[in-house]
């Protein structure tokens, strides 16, 4: 069927059940931002591929709401779709339902699916459209027109060793039982995946670029539940959960454990983690204490081991990304590179290393107009040669046994214009201030978004996307829950964070430019007025100097960048040939 046939399929299914509005979330029942084939309903109904975005289909209008990463991305994926694209004044809001408050009459019936929508945005809309006289029910339309729909995926999981974590599986359990009791629960349901993965030392290939399997865990006063599909564990892991104190049970069983519970439980859940299909199961007499999974806390603060293998990652895909820039440079203007060819060659420099074991997410390689899409994802069509004048965009990360690595570099490409030369400079101002920031405990993402954001402000210039988000331990490449972005998230840095600091500048149809490191949060000093933090530098690739307009950097940012290039150097150089370091160091002069 065409995306115009499958619309209209499902509005003759909403017609037949008195459906007013149907509403299409990208999500699973473990609210994960990758999702497996089986769960991909929104590119399989109007062909749009990002990764955030919602459907909304009435009898009159089919919309795509999506924030600004994704609106040349979504124009040209829905053109002949059925669909417009809705454009999001503030990312990650359900501005949605206020529309739907103001198209439907009362009395009108609003379906999704509720096994593929948070308690959180659920409950909103509910408690929104209620106050219309607009009532909500549970339907999933898209099973009963994807009739070729791929299985659950079923690969092979493993264990991690607790060296390699730092600790035990049944340390961490104790960890998180320490934290219900803090909060006097007796139960807690976890269903996503990254947190689940950490809990249990678990690895697998369920979902593209994460390293997690589909699994659920119910922790309760006296076991601890591990609702898995056994055959993709081996028998040694199995006796390693079962040593540690870990129980199995098959994958699908983890709804009727929700039902089973004692009506007089006290179930702690995540309401921005858990499927509102699944709470709904839960006992109408049991009382539910709601916050951020306690291993989201616990896994976002990285302990000694850690630290030290993701130091490691960052030394091994450093190495790679010296070769691949090398090897740009030496090759253009010999041989065709396109955008796509890049990409390849940049992937077989980090899988050379023996513990790489993918990509962290799909690899974004944009020349000029397509480095000023965000979120670009090159496809045949899109493929641009990279030749002539102008800036070439890498964001790429790999996924290591010991680390989970992610960043951005804007390579000039022959000659560049003096604008392009500017928003590079503003975009390393960025970066520099928050790799330097020094701050007091306590302190907020939104803080530190202010500081860097502040360099482009100065010349009214600002970007839609948050500036930083958490990274996994060999985990996904976006976790919390710190992040920095304009939005009130109160959540504090503290040490043993690693964090993406990421400002960028996008001209449409022009150029884009963004500079990314990862950087760990540190303890610096003590004074009289309290304790302070500060960044550490992780990621290990040198930032290209050559189109810096030097004017626009103060002493100390220039310092930094010295210093910053120089490292890189120091700590690369034993690790590459004498060919690839005489080429890195030219590249890590100080200007």
């Amino acid at each position: 069927m065409t995306y115009i046939e499958k619309l209209q399929a499902l509005r003759k299914l909403m017609a037949g059940h008195n459906i007013d509005a149907y509403i299409i979330t990208a999500a699973d029942p473990h609210i994960s931002e990758y999702l497996p084939a089986h769960y991909k309903a929104i590119p399989f109904v109007s062909g749009f591929t990002g990764s955030a975005g919602t459907l909304v289909i009435t009898q009159e209008f089919a919309g795509l709401w999506t924030d600004s990463r994704y609106f040349t991305q979504a124009e040209a994926q829905l053109s002949g779709s059925g669909y417009e694209l809705v454009k999001l004044k503030i990312a990650h809001t359900p501005e949605y339902i206020d529309w739907l408050s103001g198209v439907l009459p009362k009395g009108a019936k609003v379906g999704f699916n509720y096994q593929l929508i948070t308690v959180t945005l659920a409950t909103a809309l509910k408690n929104s459209l209620q106050q219309q006289q607009i009532t909500v029910t549970n339907v999933d339309f898209v099973s009963e027109i994807w009739t070729d729909r791929v299985g659950l995926p079923q690969e092979k999981a493993y264990l991690i060793d607790a060296e390699a974590a730092g600790l035990s599986i049944s340390a961490k359990i104790t960890q998180v039982r320490t934290n219900l009791i803090a909060y006097g629960a007796g139960y807690h349901f976890i269903s996503a995946l990254d947190d689940i993965a950490w809990l249990f030392n678990l690895r697998g290939s369920d979902v593209d670029y994460n390293p997690v399997t589909l699994s659920f865990a119910l922790i309760t006063p006296n076991e601890t539940k591990l609702f898995i599909n056994e055959e993709k564990l081996s028998k040694n892991d199995i006796e390693t959960l079962n040593q540690q104190g870990v129980d199995l049970y098959p994958y699908d069983e983890a709804a009727n454990a929700l039902e089973t519970l004692p009506e007089e439980a006290t179930v702690f859940i995540d309401p921005k983690r858990t499927c509102f299909g699944l709470y709904q199961l839960l006992p109408q007499t049991a009382k539910i204490i709601s916050g951020i999974n306690p291993v989201t806390h616990l896994k976002s603060l990285k302990n000694d081991t850690e630290i030290k293998h993701i130091g490691k990652a960052m030394l091994h895909d450093g190495v790679a990304l010296t070769r691949f820039f090398k090897w740009l440079e030496d090759r253009l203007g010999k041989e065709k590179i396109t955008e796509w060819s890049a990409a390849q060659k940049l992937d077989a420099f980090r899988a050379e290393n023996a513990s790489f074991v993918g990509l962290s997410f799909n690899t974004i390689s944009g020349y000029n107009a397509n480095g000023a899409l965000p979120h670009y994802t090159v496809t045949a069509e899109s493929d641009q040669e990279i030749n002539g004048d102008g800036l070439f965009l890498v964001d790429s990360g790999g996924q290591y046994l010991y680390g989970t690595t992610d960043i951005t570099r804007v390579i000039p490409i022959g000659n560049c214009i003096v604008r392009q030369a500017d928003d590079y400079t503003l975009v390393l101002k960025g970066l520099i201030e928050g790799s330097k920031l020094i701050f007091p405990a306590g302190t907020n993402g939104y803080q530190i978004d202010a500081v860097c954001r502040k360099p482009l402000w100065e010349y009214g210039i600002n970007f839609g996307h948050g500036t930083g988000h958490g990274i996994g331990f060999f985990l996904n490449v976006h976790e919390g829950p710190q992040t920095i972005s304009p939005a009130n998230v109160d959540i504090p840095f503290k040490p043993g964070m690693v964090t993406s600091i990421e400002p960028g500048i996008y001209r449409p149809a022009k150029h884009g430019v963004r500079i990314e490191n990862l950087v760990l949060c540190i303890s610096h000093n003590h004074t009289e007025f309290g304790d302070f933090l500060a960044f550490e530098t992780l990621t290990l690739c040198y930032i290209d100097t050559s189109v810096i307009n030097k004017s626009l950097l103060e002493s100390h940012q220039l310092a930094w960048l010295n210093h910053y290039n120089q490292t890189v150097f120091n700590q690369l150089q034993p690790l590459l040939s004498v060919e690839e370091a005489a080429w890195l160091k030219e590249k890590c002069k100080a200007i």
